[in-house]
Protein backbone atom coordinates (compact mmCIF):
# COMPACT_ATOMS: atom_id res chain seq x y z
CA UNK A 1 0.00 0.00 0.00
CA UNK A 2 1.45 3.06 -0.89
CA UNK A 3 0.61 6.00 0.87
CA UNK A 4 0.63 9.44 -0.02
CA UNK A 5 0.42 12.39 2.30
CA UNK A 6 -1.93 15.62 0.74
CA UNK A 7 -0.75 19.00 1.37
CA UNK A 8 -3.28 20.66 3.27
CA UNK A 9 -4.31 23.26 0.66
CA UNK A 10 -4.53 20.31 -2.00
CA UNK A 11 -6.82 18.18 0.63
CA UNK A 12 -8.78 21.02 1.15
CA UNK A 13 -9.80 21.93 -2.44
CA UNK A 14 -10.57 18.05 -3.11
CA UNK A 15 -12.75 17.78 0.15
CA UNK A 16 -14.31 21.27 -1.38
CA UNK A 17 -15.28 19.45 -4.23
CA UNK A 18 -15.98 16.25 -2.75
CA UNK A 19 -18.57 17.51 -0.24
CA UNK A 20 -19.99 19.18 -3.23
CA UNK A 21 -20.51 16.05 -4.71
CA UNK A 22 -18.02 15.77 -6.99
CA UNK A 23 -14.76 13.34 -7.80
CA UNK A 24 -11.62 14.97 -7.44
CA UNK A 25 -8.15 13.21 -7.39
CA UNK A 26 -4.50 14.92 -7.52
CA UNK A 27 -2.52 13.24 -10.86
CA UNK A 28 -0.27 13.13 -13.11
CA UNK A 29 3.30 14.59 -12.09
CA UNK A 30 2.61 14.82 -8.29
CA UNK A 31 1.09 11.39 -7.87
CA UNK A 32 4.21 10.26 -9.69
CA UNK A 33 7.02 12.28 -7.80
CA UNK A 34 5.26 10.79 -4.20
CA UNK A 35 5.37 7.26 -5.83
CA UNK A 36 8.97 8.15 -5.94
CA UNK A 37 9.71 9.23 -2.57
CA UNK A 38 10.21 12.60 -3.81
CA UNK A 39 8.65 15.83 -3.19
CA UNK A 40 6.51 17.42 -5.62
CA UNK A 41 6.75 21.02 -7.10
CA UNK A 42 3.72 21.65 -7.82
CA UNK A 43 0.10 19.98 -7.79
CA UNK A 44 -2.94 19.57 -10.25
CA UNK A 45 -5.91 18.09 -9.48
CA UNK A 46 -8.44 16.72 -11.98
CA UNK A 47 -12.06 16.79 -11.47
CA UNK A 48 -15.55 16.09 -12.45
CA UNK A 49 -17.08 19.34 -11.72
CA UNK A 50 -17.12 21.56 -14.85
CA UNK A 51 -14.76 24.71 -14.84
CA UNK A 52 -18.08 26.65 -13.75
CA UNK A 53 -18.87 24.77 -10.79
CA UNK A 54 -15.04 24.95 -9.50
CA UNK A 55 -16.01 28.90 -9.80
CA UNK A 56 -19.25 28.82 -7.67
CA UNK A 57 -17.48 26.63 -4.65
CA UNK A 58 -13.84 28.65 -4.27
CA UNK A 59 -14.08 32.56 -3.63
CA UNK A 60 -11.14 33.44 -5.75
CA UNK A 61 -10.53 31.82 -8.84
CA UNK A 62 -8.53 32.81 -12.23
CA UNK A 63 -9.54 31.39 -15.91
CA UNK A 64 -6.42 30.16 -16.80
CA UNK A 65 -7.34 27.71 -19.33
CA UNK A 66 -10.78 27.75 -19.03
CA UNK A 67 -11.58 26.30 -22.90
CA UNK A 68 -9.56 23.11 -21.86
CA UNK A 69 -11.43 23.13 -18.59
CA UNK A 70 -8.53 24.77 -16.45
CA UNK A 71 -9.17 26.76 -13.69
CA UNK A 72 -6.54 28.03 -10.93
CA UNK A 73 -8.02 27.79 -7.76
CA UNK A 74 -6.13 30.86 -4.94
CA UNK A 75 -5.63 29.90 -1.69
CA UNK A 76 -3.86 32.70 0.12
CA UNK A 77 -1.27 33.85 -2.50
CA UNK A 78 -0.71 30.25 -3.82
CA UNK A 79 -2.50 29.02 -7.37
CA UNK A 80 -3.42 25.46 -7.68
CA UNK A 81 -4.42 24.23 -11.31
CA UNK A 82 -8.20 22.39 -11.59
CA UNK A 83 -9.01 20.37 -14.51
CA UNK A 84 -12.45 19.10 -15.58
CA UNK A 85 -12.17 15.57 -16.68
CA UNK A 86 -11.86 15.37 -20.20
CA UNK A 87 -11.86 13.52 -23.64
CA UNK A 88 -9.70 15.07 -26.81
CA UNK A 89 -11.05 15.60 -29.53
CA UNK A 90 -9.22 14.70 -32.82
CA UNK A 91 -6.15 15.96 -33.80
CA UNK A 92 -5.15 18.04 -36.59
CA UNK A 93 -1.81 19.66 -36.08
CA UNK A 94 0.38 17.18 -33.69
CA UNK A 95 -0.55 19.29 -30.76
CA UNK A 96 -4.08 20.65 -30.11
CA UNK A 97 -7.04 18.40 -30.42
CA UNK A 98 -10.17 20.41 -32.26
CA UNK A 99 -12.43 19.90 -29.42
CA UNK A 100 -12.08 19.55 -25.73
CA UNK A 101 -15.76 16.93 -24.33
CA UNK A 102 -16.25 17.18 -20.48
CA UNK A 103 -16.66 13.80 -19.08
CA UNK A 104 -17.90 12.48 -15.53
CA UNK A 105 -15.54 9.50 -16.00
CA UNK A 106 -11.85 9.66 -14.70
CA UNK A 107 -10.44 6.56 -16.87
CA UNK A 108 -11.37 8.74 -20.08
CA UNK A 109 -9.40 11.11 -18.57
CA UNK A 110 -6.61 9.52 -17.82
CA UNK A 111 -6.39 7.61 -20.97
CA UNK A 112 -5.77 10.74 -22.51
CA UNK A 113 -2.13 10.96 -21.04
CA UNK A 114 1.19 10.67 -22.52
CA UNK A 115 3.11 8.21 -20.19
CA UNK A 116 1.52 5.67 -17.40
CA UNK A 117 3.88 7.07 -14.94
CA UNK A 118 1.55 10.52 -15.24
CA UNK A 119 -1.52 8.63 -15.65
CA UNK A 120 -2.58 8.13 -12.04
CA UNK A 121 -4.80 9.72 -9.77
CA UNK A 122 -4.77 9.51 -6.02
CA UNK A 123 -7.16 10.76 -3.34
CA UNK A 124 -7.35 9.67 0.23
CA UNK A 125 -10.87 7.95 -0.09
CA UNK A 126 -9.44 6.15 -3.02
CA UNK A 127 -6.12 5.79 -2.79
CA UNK A 128 -4.07 5.64 -5.98
CA UNK A 129 -5.75 5.08 -8.85
CA UNK A 130 -3.48 3.43 -11.55
CA UNK A 131 -5.39 1.96 -14.30
CA UNK A 132 -2.43 1.34 -16.80
CA UNK A 133 0.14 0.10 -15.08
CA UNK A 134 2.16 3.32 -13.81
CA UNK A 135 3.46 2.21 -10.39
CA UNK A 136 4.73 -0.92 -12.27
CA UNK A 137 6.41 1.21 -14.62
CA UNK A 138 7.97 3.34 -11.72
CA UNK A 139 9.42 -0.27 -10.62
CA UNK A 140 10.74 -1.63 -13.47
CA UNK A 141 12.23 1.77 -14.23
CA UNK A 142 10.44 2.15 -17.62
CA UNK A 143 8.85 5.01 -19.70
CA UNK A 144 6.31 3.67 -22.12
CA UNK A 145 2.91 5.15 -23.64
CA UNK A 146 -0.72 5.14 -22.15
CA UNK A 147 -2.15 3.26 -24.53
CA UNK A 148 -1.04 2.73 -28.35
CA UNK A 149 2.62 5.22 -28.81
CA UNK A 150 1.37 5.69 -32.05
CA UNK A 151 -1.74 7.63 -30.62
CA UNK A 152 -0.16 9.10 -28.04
CA UNK A 153 2.37 10.82 -30.48
CA UNK A 154 0.46 11.49 -33.27
CA UNK A 155 -1.52 13.70 -30.76
CA UNK A 156 0.73 15.34 -29.67
CA UNK A 157 4.46 14.96 -31.44
CA UNK A 158 6.85 16.71 -28.83
CA UNK A 159 5.29 14.00 -26.33
CA UNK A 160 8.42 12.01 -28.28
CA UNK A 161 11.00 14.29 -26.41
CA UNK A 162 9.10 14.20 -23.31
CA UNK A 163 9.45 10.69 -23.25
CA UNK A 164 13.72 11.15 -23.81
CA UNK A 165 13.63 14.15 -21.17
CA UNK A 166 11.84 11.65 -18.65
CA UNK A 167 13.85 9.25 -18.73
CA UNK A 168 17.02 11.06 -18.51
CA UNK A 169 15.40 12.99 -15.29
CA UNK A 170 14.52 9.56 -13.88
CA UNK A 171 17.70 7.02 -15.09
CA UNK A 172 14.50 4.78 -16.83
CA UNK A 173 14.71 3.20 -20.13
CA UNK A 174 12.36 3.86 -22.96
CA UNK A 175 10.33 0.50 -23.67
CA UNK A 176 10.26 -1.00 -27.13
CA UNK A 177 7.20 -0.30 -28.52
CA UNK A 178 7.09 3.31 -27.56
CA UNK A 179 10.70 3.76 -29.00
CA UNK A 180 9.29 2.23 -32.44
CA UNK A 181 6.34 4.72 -32.62
CA UNK A 182 9.31 8.07 -31.96
CA UNK A 183 11.54 6.31 -34.75
CA UNK A 184 8.66 5.90 -36.79
CA UNK A 185 7.35 9.59 -36.02
CA UNK A 186 9.73 11.74 -35.15
CA UNK A 187 9.30 13.82 -38.37
CA UNK A 188 6.53 15.21 -36.82
CA UNK A 189 8.46 17.22 -34.41
CA UNK A 190 9.03 19.42 -37.07
CA UNK A 191 5.59 21.03 -36.70
CA UNK A 192 6.22 22.14 -33.27
CA UNK A 193 7.35 25.51 -32.27
CA UNK A 194 11.01 25.81 -31.18
CA UNK A 195 9.95 27.48 -27.49
CA UNK A 196 8.55 24.10 -26.67
CA UNK A 197 11.21 22.36 -28.52
CA UNK A 198 13.42 24.58 -26.25
CA UNK A 199 11.67 23.81 -22.67
CA UNK A 200 11.98 20.10 -23.45
CA UNK A 201 16.12 20.05 -24.49
CA UNK A 202 16.98 22.28 -21.18
CA UNK A 203 15.30 19.95 -18.74
CA UNK A 204 16.78 16.70 -20.46
CA UNK A 205 20.50 18.82 -20.72
CA UNK A 206 20.05 19.59 -16.67
CA UNK A 207 18.90 16.32 -15.94
CA UNK A 208 21.27 13.81 -14.25
CA UNK A 209 21.65 11.74 -17.41
CA UNK A 210 22.53 15.22 -19.79
CA UNK A 211 24.06 12.58 -21.94
CA UNK A 212 20.77 11.12 -22.72
CA UNK A 213 20.58 13.09 -25.25
CA UNK A 214 22.22 10.57 -27.37
CA UNK A 215 19.12 8.31 -27.15
CA UNK A 216 17.41 11.19 -28.75
CA UNK A 217 20.31 10.79 -31.72
CA UNK A 218 19.47 7.14 -31.72
CA UNK A 219 15.48 7.45 -32.16
CA UNK A 220 15.70 10.40 -35.29
CA UNK A 221 14.69 13.25 -32.76
CA UNK A 222 17.92 15.29 -33.58
CA UNK A 223 17.41 14.87 -37.06
CA UNK A 224 14.34 17.50 -36.55
CA UNK A 225 15.06 19.37 -33.98
CA UNK A 226 19.10 19.63 -33.95
CA UNK A 227 20.71 18.25 -37.13
CA UNK A 228 23.96 19.75 -36.43
CA UNK A 229 24.69 17.21 -33.40
CA UNK A 230 24.07 13.99 -35.83
CA UNK A 231 26.95 15.71 -37.98
CA UNK A 232 28.53 15.61 -34.71
CA UNK A 233 27.61 11.96 -34.32
CA UNK A 234 28.49 10.56 -37.72
CA UNK A 235 32.39 12.48 -37.33
CA UNK A 236 35.41 10.68 -36.35
CA UNK A 237 38.05 11.70 -34.55
CA UNK A 238 41.37 9.91 -35.65
CA UNK A 239 43.69 11.94 -33.14
CA UNK A 240 45.80 10.77 -29.97
CA UNK A 241 43.82 13.18 -27.83
CA UNK A 242 40.24 11.26 -28.95
CA UNK A 243 38.84 8.20 -28.58
CA UNK A 244 35.45 9.20 -29.57
CA UNK A 245 33.47 10.62 -32.51
CA UNK A 246 32.60 14.37 -31.99
CA UNK A 247 29.10 13.68 -31.00
CA UNK A 248 30.27 10.88 -28.37
CA UNK A 249 32.47 12.99 -26.93
CA UNK A 250 30.55 15.85 -26.16
CA UNK A 251 27.95 13.55 -24.42
CA UNK A 252 31.19 12.41 -22.58
CA UNK A 253 31.76 16.15 -21.39
CA UNK A 254 28.18 16.52 -20.52
CA UNK A 255 28.49 14.37 -17.60
CA UNK A 256 31.69 15.68 -16.34
CA UNK A 257 30.26 19.82 -16.33
CA UNK A 258 27.53 20.63 -13.31
CA UNK A 259 23.82 21.24 -14.28
CA UNK A 260 23.65 24.64 -15.17
CA UNK A 261 21.73 25.52 -18.05
CA UNK A 262 24.53 27.30 -19.89
CA UNK A 263 27.22 25.29 -18.99
CA UNK A 264 25.45 22.13 -19.93
CA UNK A 265 24.27 23.56 -24.05
CA UNK A 266 28.20 24.39 -24.24
CA UNK A 267 29.15 21.37 -23.02
CA UNK A 268 26.76 19.83 -25.88
CA UNK A 269 27.65 22.58 -28.47
CA UNK A 270 31.13 23.02 -27.63
CA UNK A 271 32.50 20.87 -30.75
CA UNK A 272 29.50 21.22 -32.94
CA UNK A 273 32.18 22.99 -35.54
CA UNK A 274 34.62 20.24 -35.82
CA UNK A 275 32.65 18.63 -38.61
CA UNK A 276 32.94 21.59 -41.22
CA UNK A 277 36.28 22.26 -40.00
CA UNK A 278 38.10 18.53 -40.18
CA UNK A 279 40.91 17.86 -42.17
CA UNK A 280 43.26 14.65 -42.56
CA UNK A 281 47.32 15.48 -42.79
CA UNK A 282 48.98 12.76 -44.77
CA UNK A 283 50.01 10.62 -41.46
CA UNK A 284 45.76 9.77 -41.57
CA UNK A 285 45.95 12.21 -38.54
CA UNK A 286 42.68 14.46 -38.16
CA UNK A 287 42.71 18.05 -37.34
CA UNK A 288 40.41 20.62 -36.41
CA UNK A 289 41.49 24.11 -36.57
CA UNK A 290 39.12 26.71 -36.11
CA UNK A 291 36.73 24.82 -34.62
CA UNK A 292 36.13 27.11 -31.71
CA UNK A 293 35.28 30.01 -34.19
CA UNK A 294 33.00 28.09 -36.58
CA UNK A 295 31.34 26.54 -33.88
CA UNK A 296 30.25 30.05 -31.65
CA UNK A 297 28.65 31.15 -35.32
CA UNK A 298 26.69 27.96 -35.42
CA UNK A 299 26.10 28.16 -31.07
CA UNK A 300 24.30 31.44 -32.07
CA UNK A 301 22.38 30.28 -35.17
CA UNK A 302 21.18 27.25 -33.21
CA UNK A 303 20.46 29.07 -29.95
CA UNK A 304 18.16 31.68 -32.04
CA UNK A 305 16.24 29.12 -34.04
CA UNK A 306 15.67 27.64 -30.96
CA UNK A 307 14.45 30.73 -29.18
CA UNK A 308 16.88 31.06 -26.52
CA UNK A 309 17.27 34.39 -24.48
CA UNK A 310 20.35 36.47 -25.08
CA UNK A 311 21.62 36.07 -21.51
CA UNK A 312 22.11 32.40 -22.71
CA UNK A 313 23.21 32.83 -26.23
CA UNK A 314 25.59 35.23 -25.04
CA UNK A 315 27.25 32.72 -22.42
CA UNK A 316 27.63 29.63 -24.51
CA UNK A 317 29.29 31.78 -27.61
CA UNK A 318 31.51 32.63 -24.89
CA UNK A 319 31.99 29.19 -23.89
CA UNK A 320 31.96 27.73 -27.03
CA UNK A 321 34.61 30.15 -28.39
CA UNK A 322 36.83 29.95 -25.72
CA UNK A 323 36.52 26.43 -24.42
CA UNK A 324 40.14 25.35 -26.71
CA UNK A 325 41.96 28.72 -25.39
CA UNK A 326 45.40 27.96 -24.62
CA UNK A 327 46.24 29.79 -21.40
CA UNK A 328 50.23 29.56 -20.04
CA UNK A 329 50.32 28.50 -16.66
CA UNK A 330 51.48 31.99 -15.14
CA UNK A 331 49.76 34.67 -13.11
CA UNK A 332 50.66 37.33 -16.26
CA UNK A 333 49.18 35.14 -18.73
CA UNK A 334 46.16 34.65 -16.31
CA UNK A 335 46.09 37.99 -15.96
CA UNK A 336 45.78 38.53 -19.62
CA UNK A 337 43.36 35.68 -20.46
CA UNK A 338 40.53 36.54 -17.72
CA UNK A 339 40.79 40.22 -19.51
CA UNK A 340 40.54 38.64 -23.09
CA UNK A 341 37.50 36.19 -22.11
CA UNK A 342 36.04 38.59 -19.30
CA UNK A 343 35.88 38.11 -15.56
CA UNK A 344 32.72 36.79 -15.77
CA UNK A 345 33.18 33.82 -18.36
CA UNK A 346 36.94 32.75 -16.86
CA UNK A 347 36.29 30.26 -13.93
CA UNK A 348 33.61 29.04 -16.01
CA UNK A 349 35.63 28.68 -19.34
CA UNK A 350 38.06 26.41 -16.37
CA UNK A 351 34.96 24.20 -15.60
CA UNK A 352 34.31 23.28 -19.45
CA UNK A 353 38.57 22.52 -20.00
CA UNK A 354 38.36 20.06 -17.22
CA UNK A 355 35.38 18.70 -18.67
CA UNK A 356 36.52 18.63 -21.98
CA UNK A 357 39.93 16.49 -20.98
CA UNK A 358 37.83 14.12 -19.32
CA UNK A 359 35.57 13.53 -22.07
CA UNK A 360 39.10 12.68 -24.25
CA UNK A 361 41.84 9.81 -24.61
CA UNK A 362 44.50 9.20 -21.72
CA UNK A 363 47.01 10.74 -24.22
CA UNK A 364 48.65 13.55 -21.94
CA UNK A 365 45.56 13.33 -19.30
CA UNK A 366 47.86 13.38 -16.10
CA UNK A 367 50.06 16.93 -17.78
CA UNK A 368 46.22 18.03 -18.78
CA UNK A 369 44.93 17.49 -15.53
CA UNK A 370 48.01 19.43 -13.75
CA UNK A 371 47.75 22.28 -16.00
CA UNK A 372 44.14 22.70 -15.21
CA UNK A 373 45.13 22.37 -11.21
CA UNK A 374 47.91 24.91 -12.10
CA UNK A 375 45.48 27.14 -13.61
CA UNK A 376 42.72 27.23 -10.82
CA UNK A 377 45.34 27.91 -7.79
CA UNK A 378 46.28 30.68 -10.05
CA UNK A 379 43.30 31.75 -10.53
CA UNK A 380 41.96 31.78 -7.30
CA UNK A 381 45.18 33.40 -6.03
CA UNK A 382 43.94 36.50 -8.43
CA UNK A 383 40.59 36.92 -7.59
CA UNK A 384 42.11 36.46 -3.63
CA UNK A 385 44.38 39.79 -4.03
CA UNK A 386 41.73 41.13 -5.74
CA UNK A 387 44.31 41.97 -8.80
CA UNK A 388 42.51 44.42 -11.42
CA UNK A 389 41.86 42.68 -14.68
CA UNK A 390 40.51 44.84 -16.47
CA UNK A 391 39.17 48.88 -16.87
CA UNK A 392 36.29 48.27 -14.56
CA UNK A 393 38.81 47.89 -11.70
CA UNK A 394 41.44 49.77 -12.69
CA UNK A 395 42.50 52.38 -10.43
CA UNK A 396 42.32 55.20 -12.73
CA UNK A 397 39.03 56.66 -14.85
CA UNK A 398 38.68 58.27 -18.16
CA UNK A 399 37.20 61.53 -15.92
CA UNK A 400 40.71 61.24 -14.13
CA UNK A 401 42.32 62.01 -17.33
CA UNK A 402 39.97 64.57 -18.81
CA UNK A 403 40.55 66.44 -15.36
CA UNK A 404 44.62 66.38 -15.85
CA UNK A 405 43.51 68.12 -19.26
CA UNK A 406 43.98 64.85 -21.49
CA UNK A 407 41.46 65.60 -24.64
CA UNK A 408 38.30 64.15 -24.81
CA UNK A 409 38.44 61.41 -28.44
CA UNK A 410 40.04 58.44 -28.89
CA UNK A 411 42.92 58.94 -26.66
CA UNK A 412 41.78 58.50 -23.67
CA UNK A 413 40.55 55.01 -24.44
CA UNK A 414 44.13 54.50 -25.33
CA UNK A 415 45.80 55.67 -22.50
CA UNK A 416 43.73 53.39 -20.34
CA UNK A 417 44.31 50.40 -22.06
CA UNK A 418 47.99 51.27 -21.71
CA UNK A 419 48.06 51.43 -18.25
CA UNK A 420 45.39 48.15 -17.65
CA UNK A 421 49.10 46.47 -19.72
CA UNK A 422 51.12 48.21 -17.34
CA UNK A 423 48.92 46.83 -14.55
CA UNK A 424 48.37 43.40 -15.86
CA UNK A 425 52.09 43.29 -15.88
CA UNK A 426 52.67 43.93 -12.61
CA UNK A 427 49.82 44.47 -10.51
CA UNK A 428 50.99 46.64 -7.49
CA UNK A 429 50.88 49.10 -10.34
CA UNK A 430 47.43 49.38 -9.99
CA UNK A 431 47.63 52.72 -7.97
CA UNK A 432 46.38 55.70 -8.54
CA UNK A 433 49.56 57.86 -7.67
CA UNK A 434 51.35 55.78 -9.57
CA UNK A 435 49.23 55.63 -12.53
CA UNK A 436 48.63 59.57 -12.51
CA UNK A 437 52.41 59.86 -12.49
CA UNK A 438 52.53 58.03 -15.68
CA UNK A 439 49.87 60.02 -17.54
CA UNK A 440 52.25 62.44 -16.37
CA UNK A 441 55.06 61.51 -17.51
CA UNK A 442 54.26 59.76 -20.87
CA UNK A 443 51.66 61.86 -22.00
CA UNK A 444 51.59 65.58 -20.72
CA UNK A 445 55.08 66.30 -19.93
CA UNK A 446 56.90 64.44 -22.60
Amino acid sequence: MINITLPDKVKYIIDRLEDAGYEAYAVGGCVRDCVLGRIPNDWDITTSATPVQVKEIFKRTIDTGIQHGTVTVMLEKEGFEVTTYRIDGEYEDSRHPKEVIFTSNLVEDLKRRDFTINAMAYNDRSGIVDVFGGVDDLNNKVISCVGIAEERFTEDALRMLRAVRFSAQLGFSIDKATQAAIIKLAPNLSHISAERIQTELVKLLVSPNPDFMRVAYELGITKIVLPELDKAFETAQNNPHHIYNVGEHMMHVLTNIRDDKALRIAALLHDIGKPDTKTTDDKGIDHFHGHAQVGEKMSEKILRRLKFDTDTITKVKKYVLYHDYDINTNPKAVRRAINKIGEEYFGQILEIKRADALGQSDYKIQEKMDTLDTLEEIYKEILEKNQCVSLKSLAITGNDLLQMGIPKGKQIGDILKALLEDVLQTPENNNKNYLISQVKELYINK
